[in-house]
């Protein structure tokens, strides 16, 4: 846990970035790249909900069966 907080980014690192980000994309391309980001998220997230409700379907009909 300790050297988590040794190396995460301060506020320097942080805008360094943010400015690296703007060089390379422009300001009208990272809205696009945030919202793509978004929506991968919020892809992933419901494929792994459905991942766990059908693993417990399966487990409940395993437990019928028995």
């Amino acid at each position: 846990m300790t050297a988590f907080i040794l190396f995460a980014p301060g506020p320097f690192e942080i805008l360094l970035i943010v400015v690296v980000l703007l060089l390379l994309f422009g300001g009208k391309k990272i809205p696009e790249l945030m919202r793509g980001l978004g929506q991968g998220m919020k892809e992933f997230k419901k494929a792994s909900r459905e991942d766990d409700d059908s693993d417990e379907k399966k487990d409940k009909s395993i437990k019928n069966n028995n």
